[in-house]
């Protein structure tokens, strides 16, 4: 018996502790939060549950669906009389795309969904909209406050379940409609939208739970509006319920505000959404109120999300073209409506391209942060390769010959949004490539160092807004872009809650291009949107010059261990890279490279490899501390959200005493017959490369003072020499005076 007591006081204590635990939680959680937040977050908890009660008494929240200040709608991007124009257009400018929507829409009248990265998932004939089809797992049906779509068990991939839901292939079966005049399509178009009303009753089901998720929906039915206004196909009564249901919408848009749960891209999307249904709806009681409060949102959260290079600052570069598609399809809408853009809006966005176009200047985008692969015009342009639309409609908008050289040709969301007049505009403008440039995102910590048509990435930003949701922990990773193409890659996403982990293998440290110490990231993951121990990174050094770009920063993320890291970019030759782990005792260093896809075979060479796959061939050169091993392991990339691919990867090691230094050599290779070349250690931050008929020395000048090694001497805190047979020395120095040899100076350059 007194042991039975026993047991049961240890339960209750056990549980008494972890009350007080989470108590201790949310009471510094609350203690953090504004009597705003507060009231707000209070208010939204009791009207989840009041909404819900009035729903059970057979209340209708929609109300009346007239009211409004004003009879006639707002103009969309385009006019009913417009459709068949750029529908016309459509198939003369990009057939490609046309057959791919009329193809597109013969699946989705089979009821075989493209979604995200999976092609053709088959819902059978009835549709079940809670499925994830993936993964075979179906959300439950409850009131939406109540599940926790974060459950993988509970609901599966939400993020599956959601794309699904936001009904953006409804604007395809409507574009098929006009392309072959099919008026089946209609018939699915209508058979569907009245399945899912009625299959997703409010507030009942997963579909309520993200008000951005309901925005999207909400600006789906906007596009299929404007769209068949003139198909004779489509009963009255559907408008009548359109409108119906877009109330319903903008109601719970409104009422539950993603202002302190998710003040992102989430707010923003639903301002948007608010903005779209006022501006183009007046006839609901409160559309006024939405228009302005949307707008309001809109601008509000441009100026706040997006930092002072351009960048936004969810340091992600897919969520970077999401915002930006928001604030352009706001903006347009707005001018359409002759509606006052302030300056200060037009420039963020202008801004926002311009990042863009500087980060492309290779043909091709980085990956940074999370992938999320979802669009706001069409959800099948989600891979790396598509992000670069928004610069066609910027320069048709604002008249940016540089954004026309960027974005390369026109795409068919600009002929959506202008109209086949801003095609025109954008046929007008004679593209003006900016001269290759070297540039620095100063808020976002993005240095790129630019060579004709290769642009190496460096991350030396932070891991993200507030707790990082959309970051990985990649602080000074580094990637490679050569003649429109990705040689060095960011991971990707894969997922955000998986069963198997993924989400965490592929934004830990190890899944990107830098170093990491003991196994262990720079960052610890709490949730699949939260990090705990966020690094703190520090530029040290930028420096642009006609030879040679030259980086330096470091981070605390392994503290007391300082990573500290040197990039040095050699024009039309090579980059080396340093990393130097600063600290005290034993620690096992580990030094990643991954490769992209296209790098199918890889050959060992003395300190590295090389790594080839039809004409591409690169040269990876690593040197390390005593017993530094190194090899080509298989690894994974995700093209796109959902998918995973076979890549090598470049993995070195070693158990060392710090502080340890890794000098890195990261090659192209012209030609097949280009040798590797190879790299000797002088002396702690010396080094000499050769190859051919050259030899490339590389110094960095300790705390201890001036360089002494093997005949060489300097003060620079970075100094470069490359000898060759037929020619004097090449010499640049960075934060010093001479470099000399033999007690000879050399004539330098400055970086």
């Amino acid at each position: 018996m007194a042991s039975g007591e026993s047991h049961c006081n240890l339960v209750d204590q056990g549980t008494i502790e972890a009350w007080r635990a989470r108590a201790e939680r949310y009471s510094g959680r609350l203690a953090r939060m504004s009597w705003e937040e507060i009231r707000t977050r209070a208010g939204q908890e009791t009207a989840k549950r009041w909404d819900r009660l009035r729903c059970a008494l057979g209340v209708d929240l929609t109300g009346p669906v007239t009211g409004g200040v004003a009879a006639t709608p707002g103009r969309f991007f385009f006019s009913s009389t417009d459709v068949v124009e750029i529908i016309e257009a459509l198939r003369q400018r990009f057939p490609e795309q046309a057959h791919r929507i009329v193809e597109q829409a013969g699946r989705i009248a089979e009821h075989r969904f493209d979604v995200l990265g999976f092609d053709s998932l088959d819902y059978g004939p009835d549709v079940d909209w809670q499925l994830d089809a993936v993964h075979a797992k179906r959300a439950p049906r409850r009131p939406w406050y109540k599940i926790r779509f974060l459950d993988f068990e509970q609901v599966g991939d939400h993020k599956i379940v959601w794309e699904l839901n936001r009904q953006q292939w409804l604007p395809t079966l409507a574009k098929a409609y006009w392309l072959t005049g099919r008026e089946q399509l209609i018939t699915e178009l209508l058979a569907l939208w009245y399945h899912w009303q009625k299959e997703n009753s409010y507030p009942i089901g997963v579909n309520w739970a993200s008000s951005l998720e309901v925005a999207f929906r909400s600006l789906s039915w906007l596009w299929v509006r404007h769209l068949l206004a003139e198909c004779r196909a489509v009963p009255q009564r559907f408008w009548a319920d359109l409108t119906r249901a877009l109330a319903l919408n903008g109601r719970h848009i409104e009422r539950y505000l993603s202002t302190y749960f998710a003040p992102n891209t989430h707010l923003l999307g639903e301002g948007v959404a608010l903005f779209f249904i006022g501006m183009l709806c007046p006839q609901l009681p409160a559309a006024s109120r939405w228009l302005e409060r949307g707008w309001d949102i809109v601008l509000r959260e441009a100026g706040r999300q997006v930092q002072a290079d351009g960048m936004h600052f969810e340091q992600s570069l897919y969520y970077h073209v999401y915002a930006l598609d928001l604030c352009l399809h706001a903006r347009i809408l707005a001018a359409q409506n002759e509606m006052k853009i302030p300056a200060p809006f037009d420039r963020t966005i202008e801004q926002m391209l311009e990042a863009l176009r500087d980060l492309s200047q290779a043909g091709v985008l980085p990956r940074l942060g999370d992938d999320d692969g979802g669009r706001l015009f069409d959800p099948r342009r989600n891979r790396g390769e598509h992000m670069t639309d928004p610069l066609a409609t910027g320069a048709a908008l604002y008249g940016r010959p540089d954004f026309k050289a960027a974005a390369c040709c026109l795409r068919e969301e600009t002929l959506w949004l202008l109209g086949t007049r801003g095609a025109a505009r954008f046929d007008e403008i004679v593209p003006q490539r900016r001269p290759g440039a070297s540039v620095r995102l100063q808020a976002s910590g993005i240095h790129v160092m630019t060579d004709t048509r290769r642009q190496l990435f460096i991350d030396a930003g932070p891991l993200g807004a507030f707790s990082g949701g959309h970051g990985h922990a990649d602080a000074l990773s580094v990637q490679l872009a050569v003649d429109g193409r990705m040689w060095l890659i960011d991971p990707g996403t894969y997922c955000y809650v998986p069963a198997d982990g993924g989400r965490n293998a592929f934004r830990r440290t190890a899944a990107h291009n830098t170093l990491e110490v003991d196994g262990v990231g720079q960052a610890r993951p709490t949730g699949p949107f939260s990090w705990d121990r966020l690094p703190a990174v520090r530029t040290e050094a930028w420096v642009t010059g006609d030879a040679l770009d030259l980086f330096t920063g470091s981070h605390d993320g392994y503290r007391p261990i300082t990573h500290r890291r040197t990039v040095a970019g050699l024009k039309s030759r090579f980059w080396a890279v340093r990393d130097v782990a600063e600290g005290h005792g034993s620690h096992g260093i580990d030094c990643y490279w991954h490769l992209a896809p296209e790098f199918q075979r890889h050959e060992p060479v003395p300190g590295g490899a090389i790594l080839s796959g039809g004409p591409i061939r690169l040269a990876i050169l690593t040197t390390g501390p005593t017993g530094w091993r190194q090899q080509v392991e298989m690894g994974e990339w995700s093209p796109v959200y959902g998918k995973k691919e076979p890549v090598f990867v470049l993995h070195g090691g070693v158990r060392t005493t710090l502080p340890a230094e890794i000098f890195t050599l990261i090659i192209p290779l012209a030609s097949e017959v280009d040798e590797a070349g190879t790299i000797d250690k002088l002396a702690d931050g010396a080094w000499c490369y050769r190859a051919g008929d050259r030899s490339h020395y590389f110094f960095w000048a300790g705390r201890g003072g001036p360089v002494h090694v093997d005949g060489w001497a300097t003060d620079a805190s970075f100094a470069y020499c490359c000898c060759r047979d037929d020619g004097p020395p090449e010499v640049v120095l960075h934060g010093g005076s001479y470099l000399a040899r033999h007690g000879v100076t050399l004539s330098h350059a400055r970086a």
